[in-house]
């Protein structure tokens, strides 16, 4: 990575199902000043993967953020939660927002079918919708596709369940 690389060390915690280093707001600043939304950032781990990951570094609320650790790089990486690691972040200034793929057409023809889906979807953040798309297209079997289906169209209809490693629709949000 390049001389606008923050270099740290740090501990892998877990945050539900997610696997998470913790940026500090001194370090983020140092990324990107005054930075409050997702920031996109290239990460390497202990030196790996080679090119870095993109990855959205997620506000906390304070001024941190959390960088949750993709399974790329932690196998690439071979780290697990407890372990401290070097961690490599840069700004990622070719970061282009938007989908990154096409509404799934399968996904695309459940929400037309569903209205308070439907209605649930479009009230979500950009950020979350492209979080869903990509998640949806990695999916490699129709029996995963087939459920993550079920559980997407429950908590955007307004079912309080977990989908995506959170709740939905606790205290009126999701």
């Amino acid at each position: 990575m390049s001389a606008r690389t923050t270099l740290f060390r740090g501990r892998i915690e877990i945050l539900g199902v997610n696997p998470y280093v913790l940026v500090d707001a001194e370090r983020a600043g140092r990324l990107k000043p005054d930075w409050r939304k997702p920031m996109p950032v290239l990460v390497q781990v202990d030196g790996a993967p080679e090119p870095p990951w993109r990855i959205n570094l997620m506000p906390r609320g304070d001024g941190a953020f959390y960088l949750y650790l993709h399974g790329v790089v932690r196998k690439a990486s071979k780290t697990r939660v407890g372990d401290e690691v070097a961690v490599a972040l840069r700004f990622d200034e070719d970061y282009a927002g938007g989908p990154a793929s096409p509404l799934p057409a399968w996904f695309a023809g459940a929400l037309a079918r569903e209205a308070a889906a439907s209605e649930g979807w479009e009230r979500l953040p950009p950020s979350r919708r492209k979080e869903i798309v990509r998640y949806f297209v990695a999916l490699k079997s129709e029996a995963a596709r087939e459920r993550n289906l079920v559980r997407a169209i429950a908590v955007l209809s307004g079912a309080r369940a977990r989908f995506m490693g959170r709740s939905w629709n606790e205290s009126g949000g999701s």
